[in-house]
């Protein structure tokens, strides 16, 4: 944990010490890193004091990189990315898969403000994030094959030219099919994914393009038939979200108030 909060403090984050959960993320939370290759990817959710909340400014999320915004990131670059507690649940609602995994990653943090959360978490699925994981996938998969253009920072020209496709973005693509498959079936997301020895082998090119292509087919229709038979919710209760969001903001409010 004080690795993770000394990259939060050297980030230049003003309020450390309202991060109520910090965890690392990216491939590493998949289970699919491969060593020498990934940065350190930091995520977090804070509780900002009430005059973010109540008064004229407001700070929805901080984003840093020891890379900056004029090169890709290297495997010795961190990145931090960190929501306030409202905007990781809107997100959340959404369906965003990035958001969603906040709920099932392990923490360092043992605030007792994200427990309660996470003994929630229900509140926070349903069979509508189904549209929003096969997006996202969809977007790897265009991005994969081609037909959708890559901006600077998502451009991998030495993995392409060694393999003839981005196979990130393959390893990407399947890993949020299997994800959509368990969060509709299950109601959960298993993390590291089970697959993570597959992925790997996905990453490290092991599979043709068109094999990579026909096994998306397959995953795309299987989440989209297990969405429509879910035991899940057709919507999520934005009441019942709010109500939590509301009892936490309050809670830690009282407890740095108390201090």
């Amino acid at each position: 944990m004080a690795d993770l909060l000394e990259h939060v403090r050297r980030s230049g984050f003003s309020f450390p010490e309202r991060v109520i959960h910090l965890f690392v993320g990216g491939s590493e939370l998949h289970g699919a890193k491969v060593h020498g290759t990934d940065d350190l990817d930091i995520y977090g959710v804070y509780v900002e004091p009430p005059e973010l909340i109540l008064g004229l400014d407001s700070l929805p999320h901080f984003v840093w990189s020891t890379a900056g915004d004029d090169r890709r990131n290297g495997p010795n670059d961190v990145d931090v990315t960190l929501y306030s507690l409202k905007k990781w649940a809107g997100l959340a609602c959404k369906g965003n898969p990035t958001a969603l995994h906040f709920l099932f990653a392990d923490g360092v943090m043992r605030n007792r403000v994200w427990r309660h959360i996470v003994t929630n978490k229900d509140v926070f699925l349903a069979r509508s994030c189904a549209k929003q994981f096969l997006g996202f996938a969809d977007d790897q998969l265009k991005r994969m094959t081609g037909k959708k253009g890559r901006g600077k920072k998502g451009q991998r020209p030495e993995i392409e030219e060694k393999y003839g496709y981005d196979v990130k973005a393959a390893m990407h693509t399947l890993r949020l099919l299997y994800e959509c498959k368990e969060i509709v079936s299950q109601g959960t997301i298993t993390l590291p994914r089970p697959e993570r020895d597959f992925l790997i082998r996905v990453r490290a090119g092991k599979y043709s393009l068109e094999q990579v292509a026909a096994m998306s087919k397959k995953l795309f229709e299987e989440c989209e038939e297990l969405a429509e038979h879910s035991a899940l919710p057709e919507r999520i209760d934005r009441a019942a979200v709010s109500a939590i969001v509301a009892d936490a903001y309050q809670e830690m409010w009282d407890a740095n108030s108390a201090s």
